[in-house]
């Protein structure tokens, strides 16, 4: 009888492992554990919570008209500086990317040196060079300042990943496009390129992820993007904790949304192939 019960619950157990519902408590559980080790830190600091003052920071209801809050407005320019970053970034990832498979000497030198410069130096650091070095010879704005350090800084991990997408591709694909005497231009963006951005959407997505978390580098220098208008609020209010985790949470949702959009355009591509 024993012998007969320990198999049935290791196919119980296997079961409930492989379903969604359970991985969604975990993940609640471990949720629910951060929570109460929070709440126990600042018992011991003193702490006194207040986040029903929150709300007020993210958008206020006044006759009848949704007016949003510094919080919001923040984050409406983190979508602005980070849609443009990732535009400007897969641009100069992919021609980075070209110039590295390229023929030409001068053209693989000069993308080596973008990505080894840009790769192994902080960004913090490329930001401040452009803001204080760079933007005043140009006349320059802060806002373009940190959209072009970002861009340069994201565009060299994408030219990367541009690369290795396009060197996957078989080589009887490529004999092909040179039978069918298709010239350089039309052979990358017509034949290549469409079946190697499928195979680089994944990290892509990833390194759009992290240019969103990065371009929280851009409050050093005065734009009032999400984590600047935080630090604002803490500097008004005291209220460390909440404000934080709010700002964390704002984070969260924008990268989870970006990572199911993204996946369902995989799906859709997959299909298509």
């Amino acid at each position: 009888m024993r012998h007969n019960i320990q198999p049935n619950l290791i196919k119980t157990w296997t079961r409930l492992k492989r379903c969604a519902l359970f991985d969604v408590v975990k993940f609640l559980i471990v949720i629910l554990a951060l929570v109460l080790l929070t709440l126990r830190g600042s018992q011991r600091l003193g702490y006194n919570w207040q986040w029903y003052l929150v709300p007020r920071y993210i958008f206020t209801i006044e006759n009848a008209r949704f007016v949003p809050g510094p919080l919001l407005q923040g984050i409406m320019i983190t979508f602005r500086i980070a849609g443009l970053s990732l535009l400007c970034s897969c641009l100069f990832g992919l021609v980075a990317a070209l110039f590295n498979l390229s023929n030409s000497l001068i053209a693989r030198t000069v993308a080596r040196l973008y990505v080894e410069l840009i790769r192994n130096t902080p960004l913090l650091v490329q930001l401040f060079f452009i803001y204080f070095v760079l933007a005043p010879i140009f006349g320059v704005g802060r806002l373009a300042a940190g959209v072009l350090a970002l861009s340069l800084f994201e565009g060299a991990y994408a030219a990367e990943i541009f690369r290795a997408g396009i060197v996957s591709i078989h080589k009887g694909q490529w004999e092909a496009a040179y039978s069918l005497g298709l010239n350089s231009f039309d052979m990358y963006f017509r034949v290549i390129l469409p079946q190697a951005v499928r195979r680089v959407l994944p990290p892509l997505t990833s390194q759009a992820i992290s240019l969103i978390k990065d371009s929280a580098l851009v409050s050093t220098i005065a734009i009032y993007d999400l984590t600047m208008q935080g630090q604002a609020i803490i500097a008004e209010t005291f209220l460390t904790f909440e404000i934080w985790f709010t700002i964390a949470a704002m984070y969260l949702l924008v990268t989870v949304a970006l990572s199911l959009v993204v996946s369902v355009m995989e799906n859709r591509l997959r299909l298509e192939a």
